[in-house]
């Protein structure tokens, strides 16, 4: 699954509220089922810093050495 915020998931949840107006919900209620079944997926949360610079200074790394 895509990580919010990404292209991928700004895509998806478009198709998603499309699909929802096309359907009859109105355009807010579909913007809001639209993140609602985007967020119940697996793996929509983020996966945190993906390289060492992402982490912060290296004093301040939670685990790091002193």
């Amino acid at each position: 699954m895509p990580e919010p915020g990404s292209k991928r998931y700004d895509t998806l949840r478009s198709r998603l509220r499309r699909e929802a107006e096309r359907s009859g919900i109105s355009d807010q209620d579909a913007d809001r089922a639209a993140d609602e079944e985007l967020q119940e997926g697996d793996g929509m949360r983020g996966r945190g810093p993906r390289t060492e610079h992402g982490r912060g200074p290296e004093g301040e790394r939670p685990g790091g050495s002193d």
